[in-house]
């Protein structure tokens, strides 16, 4: 992850300026210091109050100052580790090919030697024009690295391609170029399951939980930096550049793990998997009677990570288990690990709520299956994910499992 690195995003007059919001609160979770330029079309897309509550720093727009005896524009340049513009515009871009600095933007970027990222987001026509292709071709020849844009409906209500690229498309170009991110998950397959499962009553009401998927999503983000084939098996509706498998209820996360489970290398059971469902499915609508109770019939769920650690394979993958817990977390940790026979567990307080279900941060406790304890102190789930990966590739090797 890129602590301390200093990114500089440069924001144009797009309507997806507005996603960029989301690409600086994932920078700054990850440990980087963020600073914003905007061309003066770009705030009337996003407001600079907004910009600078979440970068945490001033943002820069039309006008030159002069700081410490060096130009502003200068001074941008020389600061940043790394200059991301997205999105950016036919107009920015043609003016970076050609060397046009006619405002603060262009004018860093005429300026700026080091790692250059560029996230294209047009109207179709706009993007397939032959000039524009031209531009963006001088730019990855001088070696700019151009984010492509994505195919879908577009804001001026045709489709095609144009759309900005997935922000985790764009963080990961970005965390790749300043980290030199190290593949040692190539040739591994890894499964993470994300998010709360949801078992039906009947046709509008459910039983779940609070999970919000963050810390699956982020682990299968970062397995999937680090080279390995991943397959993120999830009840919320995400899109990533690998394989995503959406699933509901617990039977459905059960039948897609067997689906996955003899070739792969590591399993990370980060869904919340609710422990009963409905006995019986009430295919109608339940109505109010005159009852002031209602009583439900539950029946259990398959125990999901015992049912895949008893799997008897010849060469069964390293399972790491979670556990939320809201008291006496070390103890309940360990009596999991030894009861599900799993090789690691991750477990976490949620009754904190600073931490756990739906935050961006977590502080947690990595187990192995000899009971040793690692604290992660808190801090983001991006950077919760990559030390749960790192703790369990490095210590699988030392224990006793199924490999």
């Amino acid at each position: 992850m890129p602590d301390g690195k200093n990114i500089l995003v440069g924001i144009t007059g797009g309507i997806a300026a507005y996603k960029i919001c989301e690409l600086i609160r994932m920078y700054k979770s990850s440990g980087a210091n963020v600073k914003v330029v905007c061309t003066p079309n770009a705030l009337n897309f996003v407001s600079i109050l907004t910009l600078q509550t979440l970068s945490q720093n001033k943002v820069a727009f039309e006008q030159f100052e002069i700081g410490d005896f060096k130009p502003e524009h200068i001074s941008y340049a020389d600061e940043a580790d790394v200059f991301v513009i997205a999105p950016a515009t036919a107009s920015t871009i043609s003016k970076i090919a050609n060397g046009i600095a006619d405002n603060l933007l262009t004018s860093i970027a005429a300026a700026f030697n080091k790692p250059f990222v560029i996230a294209p987001a047009m109207n179709t026509n706009m993007w397939n024009n032959p000039f524009v292709q031209e531009n963006l071709q001088k730019l990855a020849a001088q070696g700019y690295t151009i984010v492509p844009p994505e195919s879908g409906f577009l804001a001026c209500g045709t489709t095609g391609e144009g759309r900005l690229a997935a922000l985790d498309k764009i963080f990961d170009t970005t965390v790749d170029i300043l980290c030199g991110t190290k593949k040692f998950l190539s040739g591994k397959k890894i499964i993470v399951t994300a998010g709360g499962t949801v078992e039906d009553i009947d046709p509008v009401r459910f039983i779940s939980n609070y999970s919000s998927g963050k810390t699956g999503c982020a682990l299968a983000d970062t397995a999937f930096r680090r080279g390995a084939e991943t397959v993120l098996i999830t009840t919320k509706n995400v899109q990533k550049p690998y394989k995503v498998v959406k699933v509901k209820s617990a039977l459905e996360m059960q039948t897609a793990l067997s689906e996955e489970f003899d070739d792969a290398d590591y399993i990370f059971m980060s869904a919340a998997v609710a422990d009963f469902r409905i006995k019986e499915f009430n295919p109608q609508k339940t109505k109010k009677t005159d009852s002031d109770t209602l009583t439900l019939e539950l029946v259990k769920n398959p125990d999901i990570l015992q049912y895949l650690c008893n799997k008897k394979t010849s060469s069964r993958p390293v399972i790491v288990g979670f556990c939320a817990e809201t008291e006496n977390l070390i103890e309940n940790a360990k009596n999991k690990i030894l009861k599900k026979g799993c090789d690691f567990i991750v477990a976490n307080d949620v009754s904190r709520k600073d931490i756990g279900f739906s935050t961006d941060e977590n502080e947690v406790y990595i187990i192995n299956r000899n009971l040793d304890v690692k604290k992660v102190e808190k801090q983001s789930k991006l950077k919760i994910a990559e030390e749960i990966i790192k703790e369990v590739y490095e210590k699988s090797g030392n224990l006793c499992t199924h490999k």
